[in-house]
This record gives C-alpha cells, structure tokens and sequence, in this order.
C-alpha cells in the first residue's frame, strides 16, 4: 500500500477528532450526570425514561393538588367548627330561656344574644376561599351561600348541590368542599301536628294540641305519617264519650288505632296533651304534619320573633323553644356529619400522599437506572478518552515528522 503524506495527516486528524469527540461526550456525562445524552445513544432507554419523566411531572401536579385540597378542607373544618360552636351557644340560650321566672326584658336580653349569634353563622355560611369562592356554594361559588328574601322574610339558599373535585392520584378524586344544602339545609325540622287549633263537632266548641313529649311523638309520627297520603290519610280523630269513666277512641284516616280514658278535659296520647271545652260527647281532628327541613338561621329568625313577641301565650312560648331546641340540636349533628366525612376525606388525602410520595421515589429511581451515570465508571472513561487523546496527538507529531532524507 502507498503511504502519502496527505493520507497521514488525514489518518491522524480523524483519530485526534474522534478522540476530541469521545473526551468531550465523557467530559459532559460527567457533567450532567447522565449516561444517556441523546435518543441515539440508547433509543429504548430514553423511550423509557420519557416515560417515567411524565409520570414524575404528574405526580408533581398532584403534589400541588393535595397542598390545595388539604388547605380547602381545613379552612372548612375550622368554619364548621365555629358555626357548631355558635349553635351550641344558641342552643343554651334556648333552654336558659324556657326558665319560669324570666320577664319580658330578659328574653329580649336573650333575643339580642341570639341576632349576634346569627349574625356570625351568617357570616360563617357566607366564607370564602384563598381564591374568593364562596366555599358552601357547589358549583354557584360566585354566589353568596346564603341571603335574606325580604319578600317572605326567610334565609335562602343561593347555591346548588354540586360538590368541587380535585384530582389527588391517578384515578383518585377528593371532593375538596361541602356543598351548603347538604351542611345546612338538610335539617330535620321539629315533628309537629299541622295546627295547635284542632277542628272540632258533636258538643265540643275548642280545642287545642301541642306536642309535649317529643320523643314519644317523633316514634309516633314516624310509624303513623302517610308519605304523600292524600285527603284525611294523616288525620287523627279524638272520638269523646263521656260516662264513668270519660272515653275516648282514636281514629286515622276512620280506621280505629287506640282509645282510653281520661280524667278533667284533657287528653294525653302519645306525647300530645288535647285540651278541650266543654267536657261533652264530640269529636276533635288534627292533622300531623309533613316532615319538613329547616336551617338554621330561620330557625333562630323564629326564636328570635317568639322571644320578643310579649303577645304570645305561656303554650305558644314554650312551642318556640320547642322548635329551636329541637332543630338546633338537630343542625348541630348534621354539621357534625359533615365534619365526620370530611374528617376522612383528609385521612384519604394523607394517605393518597404517602403513596405518590413512595411511587415518585420509585419512578425517579427506575429512570436513573435507565439513563444516570455511575460516577465511577464515568471518570474512568473519561481519564480513558484523555490518555487516547493524548496518545493520538503525540504519534500525529511523530508520524508529521517522518522524512526518507532522515534515513539517508
């Protein structure tokens, strides 16, 4: 084979290059601590680590998810837990009320205590979030949860049943509020009998009912009610005979459910005291009413009006604190359910965390399996390369150097 020079020098500049081109590809895994640099160095590992990136990225995402989910959540438990607050101390002025020896300035006292009390619900209904929505609106959050109707003079609900959702995992999703219906507006009122005037014939003139045992009648009421009954399907008839003893037979709908007797001119059944006049045969009906829901700002809105309603008799007095202590009590537990579901939605989110955080340290140690450098094995290859390099462009002087007149 012919030697030239040209063909030397380009031997040689191609070896110094390609040495030059190995030190640096060593010298910048080196530096950026990875093994693979481009897709061509290894196709099916960057295809891989691609792979694991997105999910790194994602569970990034989720990780401010969670932040804002467990932010959302606690602000709420505080705001329940306030509001509960407020209805426990209304609830006590309640029953302080009921006592015999207050006068009229005492309850309007007890009156002026419970606006302020409302007055903090309302506004704790009405709180917002770190973003300025209203957070017990569902979806409705640019809309204030609750207003005064001044038409009807009731509290309104302004928002809907939806439920905000913020994606925590892979196919986890945490509801991230409590809609106000839920929390507020689905509160069992006080069971009742439709009008404390009963309808009277034969020769009974007045009459009237009130519920004075509640629990006896609550049990009553929920097996005797007709869910949608039409006509006289929940009315009952209080049949008066009198004799030695007075008798009396109970009818729903005109069919017989109970009789007794009776001693003066009242009645007492299940829970109800039926007062009458005069003592004579005759018949009283009554209907019982419909279960109904009520929150509690109206609630307080009727406490408020019977403790300063000097005009109402000792029976009609004592149905208000009935009423209001009933669904106080009520609206307490039904926030205390809600404050129990959420309780759990935050345990969820705890332990949703853990696991991204176990996954996240799975995935980025499976991708710097796949494209990270051993630091170890780097240097040596880079201190390889140098010496090949230097090895290069020492035998490119020699080989530059060569004359056939040096052997002459």
């Amino acid at each position: 084979m012919r030697l030239s020079n040209n063909l030397i020098y380009q031997n040689g500049l191609s070896s110094i290059l390609n040495s030059q081109s190995a030190v640096s590809k060593a010298q910048e895994q080196v530096n950026t601590q990875k093994r693979v640099l481009t897709a061509a160095d290894d196709p099916s590992a960057m295809a891989s680590a691609l792979l694991y990136n997105d999910m790194i990225q994602s569970n990034e995402q989720f990780s401010k998810n969670i932040n804002m989910v467990t932010s959302r959540l606690s602000t709420e438990e505080s705001v329940l837990d306030n509001i509960k607050s407020a209805l426990d101390s209304a609830y006590t002025l309640s029953i302080q009320a009921g006592n015999g020896v207050y006068d009229d300035i005492d309850r309007e006292g007890i009156a002026e205590e419970v606006k302020s009390l409302q007055s903090t619900i309302l506004d704790l209904m009405n709180t917002k979030s770190e973003d300025g929505k209203y957070i017990f609106s569902g979806y409705q959050d640019n809309t204030p949860s609750y207003s005064y109707n001044s038409v009807d003079g009731r509290y309104e609900y302004g928002g809907d049943q939806g439920q905000h959702k913020i994606k925590v995992a892979e196919g986890v999703e945490v509801k991230s509020s409590d809609n106000g219906f839920d929390t507020f507006e689905n509160v069992n009122a006080r069971l009742n009998v439709a009008s404390n005037d009963g309808s009277e014939s034969g020769g009974i003139t007045d009459s009237q009912i009130y519920v004075t045992e509640q629990s006896q009648f609550d049990k009553f009421h929920k097996e005797q009610y007709v869910p949608g009954g039409a006509g006289t399907a929940n009315t009952l008839s209080f049949i008066v005979s009198t004799g030695t003893p007075n008798t009396f037979t109970v009818e729903q709908d005109g069919n017989p459910i109970s009789s007794g007797s009776f001693e003066g001119s009242v009645i007492k059944y299940q829970g109800m005291e039926v007062s009458f006049s005069p003592v004579a045969n005759g018949q009283i009906d009554v209907d019982l009413e419909a279960p109904q829901k009520e929150n509690a700002l109206n609630t307080l809105d009727d406490l408020i009006a019977g403790l300063t309603d000097p005009s109402l008799s000792q029976e009609e007095f004592e149905q208000v604190l009935a009423d209001a202590i009933v669904q106080l009590d009520n609206a307490k537990n039904q926030v205390s359910l809600v404050q129990a579901g959420l309780g759990g939605r935050l345990n969820t989110v705890q332990k949703v965390e853990q696991s991204n955080a176990d996954l996240d340290i799975s995935n980025k140690a499976a991708k710097a399996e796949l494209v990270e450098l051993d630091m170890a094995e780097a240097i040596t290859e880079l201190t390889k390369q140098e010496t090949a390099l230097q090895a290069s462009q020492a035998t490119f002087g020699r080989l530059a150097n060569l004359s056939l007149f040096d052997y002459l």
